[in-house]
C-alpha cells in the first residue's frame, strides 16, 4: 500500500487550519483517512475561546480514533459522536450556538478487505479511482447551489444559509449535521486508489481549470501530492495581481492532499 500526505498553510505566519491523517490498524485489516478544512471566521467575536486549528485537531483526532476502533459504526454515526465529543470539551466555556463557532469541512474514507466506505460534508473533495483508471469525484455541492447574493457578506451567509435548511452544512457543534453528509459504500474490488483534498488543493480544477479530476489524480499519482500543491501556489502567485481566477478569494489557502493506493 502507498500512502502520501501533504499539508501546507496558505500563510506561513498563521496556523494551518486543515487536519489530515491516515490510520492503519495494528491488525493489518483495512484502514482509514480523515481530512478536515477548518473554516476561517471573519474578524470579530465568534463566541469561542479556542482557535479553528484547535477545533480541527480535536475533531480530526476523534474521527481518526473512532474510524479505526469502531468499525461497527457507520461513518455518519462516527462523525456524530466525534462532533458531540468535541463540543463537550468546550461547551462550558464557549457559546456553541454562535453561527461562527469553530467548524470544518469533513472527508472520511474507511476500507476493509471487502468494502470502501466514504463520507463528505461541505466543499472538500474525495476522488475514487477504479481498477480501470476511471476517476469519480464524491462531492457535497450544496455550497455551489446557494445563490451568490446569499453569500455577498458574512452576515448574510450566517443568517440565511450557513448550517441552515436550503443552504450548506459544516461540522460545528451540532451532532445531527452528520446526517447531512454525502455517504456511500463501494466494493473494495472496485476501488484502486483514493485522494482527499481540501479546497486549497482543488483550486487546480475548480478555480484555475488546469484539468479535470482525472488529470489531477494522474498528477498526484505520477508526481506526488507536493507537486500538486506547488503548481497551485504558482498559479495563485501568477493571478495575484489580476485576480482573473481568484477574484475575491484569498490569494493562498491552506492546501492538503491525502493519497492512498492499495
Amino acid at each position: 500500500m502507498r500512502t502520501e500526505l501533504v499539508s501546507e498553510p496558505g500563510d506561513p505566519g498563521r496556523p494551518n487550519e486543515d487536519f489530515a491523517s491516515v490510520g492503519l490498524p495494528a491488525s493489518g485489516q483495512g484502514g482509514s483517512l480523515v481530512l478536515l478544512d477548518g473554516v476561517t471566521p471573519p474578524p470579530g467575536d465568534d463566541g469561542c475561546l479556542h482557535s479553528v486549528a484547535w477545533f480541527s485537531a480535536r475533531l480530526g483526532g476523534s474521527l481518526t480514533e473512532l474510524s479505526v476502533t469502531r468499525r461497527d459504526l457507520p461513518l455518519a454515526e462516527i462523525l456524530s459522536v466525534a462532533i458531540r465529543r468535541t463540543a463537550e470539551v468546550h461547551a462550558a466555556s464557549c457559546d456553541l450556538s454562535h453561527p461562527r463557532t469553530p467548524q470544518a469541512t469533513v472527508v472520511v474514507a474507511r476500507w476493509s478487505a471487502e468494502l470502501v466506505e466514504y463520507l463528505v460534508l461541505s466543499d472538500s473533495a474525495l476522488l475514487v479511482e477504479s481498477p480501470t483508471g476511471e476517476v469519480t469525484p464524491v462531492l457535497d455541492n450544496r455550497l455551489d447551489l446557494v445563490p451568490r447574493a446569499w453569500l455577498a457578506t458574512d452576515a448574510i451567509a450566517d443568517a440565511t444559509v450557513r448550517n441552515k435548511e436550503g443552504g450548506f452544512f459544516t461540522a460545528a457543534a451540532d451532532p445531527s449535521v452528520a446526517a447531512r453528509a454525502v455517504t456511500g459504500v463501494l466494493p473494495r474490488a472496485e476501488v484502486r486508489a483514493l485522494a482527499a483534498l481540501t479546497d486549497g488543493a482543488t483550486r487546480w480544477v475548480e478555480k484555475f481549470e488546469e484539468g479535470g479530476w482525472g488529470d489531477l489524480f494522474t498528477l498526484v499519482r505520477k508526481e506526488g501530492a507536493q507537486a500538486l500543491v506547488d503548481r497551485v501556489r504558482t498559479l495563485e502567485r501568477d493571478d495575484a495581481e489580476s485576480r482573473v481566477r481568484l477574484r475575491r478569494s484569498k490569494t493562498h489557502d491552506d492546501a492538503t492532499v491525502v493519497f492512498v493506493e492499495y
